[in-house]
């Protein structure tokens, strides 16, 4: 498997994260989602589509005679790869800022703060365990 390269701009990742939700898929009703929901042409789906195969993050096979697009990566996988990314390219790998972000934020959902503090006490367990 060719390994993801480059970056990916919001168009690009709001194609690819649709591609991960309902795989396989066709140019056709990727476009079509996109043009009732984004303006967008097929043209530009089904060449974003193509930079996205070209740079390894989505690929494509025949079925019945029409091209098939699938995520190389499940959707979750890719998202963590990216915010990894992120956090060594835009963070210089410190996750500090992104912390004082959060506590800065007042967009955060109550959902979203019982996650965290979920993933909080997980992370705090997980830490014990390698400690004893």
């Amino acid at each position: 498997m060719r390994k993801q390269s480059g970056s990916l701009g919001p168009t690009e990742l709001g194609i690819l994260q649709y591609i991960g939700d309902h795989h396989p898929i066709r140019v056709a009703e990727v476009a079509e989602h996109f043009a009732q929901t984004a303006g967008k042409a097929r043209t530009t789906v089904l060449t974003v589509m193509e930079r996205l195969r070209g740079k390894g993050f989505l690929s494509r096979k025949k079925i019945r005679g029409t091209w098939h697009y699938a995520p190389k990566l499940a959707k979750g996988t890719l998202l963590q790869n990216l915010i990894q990314r992120f956090v060594d390219e835009s963070l210089e790998g410190s996750l500090a800022p992104f912390m004082a972000y959060l506590a800065e934020t007042d967009s955060m959902s109550d959902e979203e703060f019982e996650k965290l503090k979920s993933l909080v006490k997980e992370l705090e367990t997980r830490r014990e365990g390698e400690e004893a």
